[in-house]
């Protein structure tokens, strides 16, 4: 509990707060136990001690009696009533059926006329006939809007200082499944089917945006990171869509004059014995050391770091092989800084199906010497297909469909599977981190599966 609440002190400290606000009361709970207290000797079977810290906050500032003024603070999308707004009622109150102006500083003023009101009740929501002043509502029938724009009372549209969202900093493309297995698995295959669904996502992931290309079977996707767009590929998997997705990008910008590249703050916790090889992974990839705090008592040290967003693109993945799955990471955007220069490439290559066709134990056998292979015996391939992880720099061509010729001289039990080693296993993130350019990642409902990108040149 006090490395907690000095970490926390710490970080009221670095945000900047006054003295009154890092005097903040301190309440000591487990949700998952279902226990709180004013000290961790004094808790208590209930949180009632969190419950009364929280109604002795000072409450928030509204008119009840002024003009009708709601920030739009977050958006939502329903099947049926179309984009909703939720925000929270500044002044006056909102009805139902009633008409209001949309305003923002930057833009003309719009009128529009709210549909339906509803106000939020435990879990879920509610229609209301009207909510005033203090009030978390969602309305709909509003169709232009955005994040940070003000619904103010028709006869005196005030709007009031806007929030903005963070720009995207990450790219990946969407593309049309052109594998030889296209549309064996898949739903949803074709490119209006693609289209249609970024489309609609565009109308609630307000941090997203698309751009079209020169082919009109390929979508560039920016996001606010590769989780963030990861999250739209896996739920777009599980919707029945088939599709390709390519390597992430950062979005370079050009500020006075001089290329800049997003920058994110890391936190990692990991155990003392671990540390060395955390700080030269992250240095190796332009990582600055910003901060490193003291180990607890349990071993567990912090360290912080300044690192450019495409230095922590397949670091994760790194960072738990290195520390033996024991590091806990967290980032946080930090804006946009000078370029940081050339990072290290990729010191292994990838193992490439020769062939299309069923694996063979036989085949496997004869590759896993070549490196670590993702695929195991029985499952089908196409050619160019990534099967593997080569032990050198450089991509190699394996048959891994390979049968063994049969003779009369063939003795019983002599293809068993007794020499064939371990198998990787990833996962949609996994993927996405392992790719580089020139090679994609093939998503169906069934399956995941990585290939390189073959031009019409060489085909």
């Amino acid at each position: 509990p006090d490395y907690v609440l000095d970490s926390t002190f710490d970080l009221f400290v670095e945000l900047g707060a006054s003295d009154e606000q890092t005097d903040f009361e301190v309440v000591y709970c487990s949700a998952l136990k279902k226990v709180s207290g004013p000290s961790p000797d004094e808790l208590e079977d209930n949180l009632k001690a969190v419950l009364d810290c929280i109604l002795t906050l000072p409450k928030p500032k509204v008119k009840i009696d002024g003009k009708l003024q709601m920030m739009v603070s977050n958006v939502d999308y329903d099947e049926f009533k179309g984009r909703l707004g939720i925000g929270r009622i500044l002044s006056g109150e909102v009805r139902s059926k009633s008409e209001i102006t949309v305003c923002h500083p930057e833009k003309d003023p719009r009128k529009q006329r709210i549909s339906e009101v509803f106000a939020f009740n435990n879990l879920g929501k509610a229609s209301v006939d009207f909510a005033s002043a203090g009030d978390l509502v969602m309305f709909a029938g509003v169709e232009l809007f955005d994040i940070g724009d003000t619904i103010a009372d028709t006869s005196a549209p005030t709007p009031l200082p806007p929030i903005a969202v963070e720009e995207p900093t990450v790219r990946m493309s969407f593309s049309v499944n052109t594998t030889e297995f296209a549309g064996r698995e898949g739903k949803y295959v074709t490119s209006r089917n693609l289209r249609d669904r970024l489309m609609k996502e565009l109308e609630k992931n307000v941090a997203m945006r698309v751009e079209n290309t020169d082919s009109a079977d390929t979508f560039i996707v920016c996001g606010r990171g590769p989780l963030h767009l990861t999250i739209l590929i896996e739920t777009m998997r599980r919707e029945g869509f088939e599709f390709l997705v390519g390597p992430p990008d950062v979005i370079y910008k050009t500020i006075d004059g001089e290329q800049c590249e997003p920058f994110e703050t890391v936190d990692i916790e990991v155990q003392e014995e671990y540390m060395g090889g955390v700080v030269d992974l992250l240095g190796r990839r332009k990582g600055l050391m910003t901060d490193m705090g003291s180990c607890n008592a349990e071993g567990m040290c912090s360290v912080t770091y300044a690192i450019p967003t495409r230095g922590l693109l397949g670091v994760r993945s790194a960072i738990l092989t290195a520390t033996r799955g024991t590091a806990i990471m967290t980032t946080t955007f930090a804006g946009y800084q000078p370029y940081a220069g050339d990072l290290p490439k990729k010191d292994q290559g990838s193992l490439l199906a020769y062939e299309t066709g069923k694996v063979t134990t036989y085949g496997v056998e004869a590759a896993q010497d070549r490196g670590k292979l993702f695929v195991k015996p029985g499952e089908e391939i196409y050619k160019n297909q990534i099967v593997g992880l080569h032990q050198r720099p450089g991509n190699l061509n394996i048959n891994v469909c390979k049968t063994k010729a049969l003779t009369n001289f063939r003795a019983s039990g002599k293809d068993n599977d007794k020499n064939v080693q371990g198998f990787v296993n990833l996962s949609l993130d996994d993927c996405i981190e392992y790719i580089g350019q020139g090679e994609l990642v093939e998503l169906t409902p069934e399956s995941i599966r990585m290939l390189v990108k073959v031009t019409k040149k060489q085909k």
